[in-house]
């Protein structure tokens, strides 16, 4: 009797990845240190990740043909960000295995399409409703009131952009001409505890494994500090793996899905907003985890057997923004990288702006809080 022929993509056999930022580049990382050839699509010519792959085609992410060249060089196709065009997924499809589907894309770039898709299965959303007109968005603020009102466009836009806080019904046309959307999504401001998120990798196969629960701090709605595991009660670190896990096996995701959740001042869970591909939260991942998200996105999508998510030593980031530069010209690394436990990572980013990402720090420690406290002692230091 004749073995099955596996359906595994074995290193050294090439792997396209759409979008060359710092999640591609990480990724890429990864993946070469598999043995994969590694493929990417970006439109900007000096992206991070092409300073680390084999070859680089410059174009925007909705191109269909340069996305159907890009798969025509490679066994299989993935994602770093969501903001891709699905037609140009579909091209590439045609040519090599793309995941996650395009379908998945769809659902989850649209803010509200996402939301519903949540809704309608079941996982627990805060109170949010659709808007097309500023008519309906102060229609909206009235009935999700009394409170605080964020207004998300449903398309586009990422830490913290693309959003405004709407304090009273009345500034809904101001808040519509700011944020200058089609659709928005206007969900009611939560009484938030704190803010967890999942990592869940799945590969066609069906093999499934979730990460144990990041705990997030923001500042200006951007990730400031992160650690795994999250310092939480272990029947809520469950139940959060349960909630991530279900929404991977009902989207039929093959990669990774990163969950964000709210935890309310009551102990309630709430599903915020779904990431299909490696995330800020679980880049403390390379440090705490048996294998890294960037490792087990390369795991998934070649469907190899995945690696353990389980955590072997507690570990934070911390991110570096631009404006660390923009202050600093020449950040002290050498006085960061003094403080015990601590490692640099930057993206190869050649302009500093305020609010982009540059890179991050990453500590591990006996405890989370130890981790944490590590990684923000090297995060000032660096300012010193």
């Amino acid at each position: 009797m004749k073995a099955e022929r596996s359906s595994a993509i074995l290193p050294g056999a090439t792997i396209g990845i759409m979008g060359g930022g710092q999640l591609g580049r990480m990724t890429a990382m990864a993946a070469r240190s598999l043995g994969y050839r590694i493929q990417v699509l970006d439109p900007d010519p000096s992206c991070p990740a092409r300073w680390v792959v084999d070859s680089c085609y410059t174009a925007a992410l909705d191109d269909e043909d340069a996305a159907a060249q890009l798969a025509r060089g490679c066994d299989v196709v993935t994602i770093e960000i969501e903001k891709i065009g699905i037609p140009a997924l579909r091209a590439a499809g045609k040519h090599a295995p793309v995941h996650p589907r395009p379908e998945v894309l769809e659902i989850i770039q649209h803010r509200a399409r996402q939301k519903d898709w949540l809704s309608d299965h079941g996982i627990p959303v805060g109170p949010y409703r659709t808007v097309n007109t500023a008519a309906e968005l102060e229609r909206a603020a009235r009935e999700l009131g009394p409170g605080d009102v964020f207004v998300k466009a449903a398309q586009g836009g990422y830490d913290g952009r693309g959003q405004a806080r709407l304090h009273l019904s009345t500034d809904a046309h101001k808040a519509w001409l700011y944020l200058g959307a089609e659709v928005c999504v206007a969900e009611k401001a939560i009484d938030i505890e704190y803010e967890i998120s999942v990592l869940v990798a799945r590969r066609p196969q069906g093999e499934c494994v979730a990460y144990p629960a990041a705990l997030n701090h923001h500042e200006q709605r951007i990730l400031d500090w992160s650690v795994i595991p999250a310092p939480i009660p272990p029947e809520l670190a469950a139940k959060a793996k349960e909630v991530a896990t279900a929404i991977a096996l009902k989207l039929d995701v093959i990669g990774l899905v990163a969950v964000e959740m709210f935890v309310t001042k009551t102990g309630e869970l709430l599903v915020n907003e779904l990431a299909p591909r490696p995330h800020n939260s679980y880049h403390a991942s390379e440090r705490a985890c048996a294998t890294s998200q960037f490792e087990q996105v390369v795991r998934a999508v070649c469907d190899l057997p995945l690696g353990s998510p389980e955590v072997t030593k507690p570990a934070a980031i911390v991110n570096l923004l631009g404006d660390l530069w923009l202050k600093h010209p020449h950040p002290n690394f050498d006085k960061a990288l003094a403080v015990p436990g601590v490692r640099l990572h930057l993206y190869d980013k050649q302009v500093p702006k305020a609010g982009r990402k540059m890179g991050h720090l990453s500590a591990v420690g006996d405890t989370p809080q130890q981790a944490v406290e590590r990684v923000k002692e090297a995060k000032r230091v660096l300012e010193s």
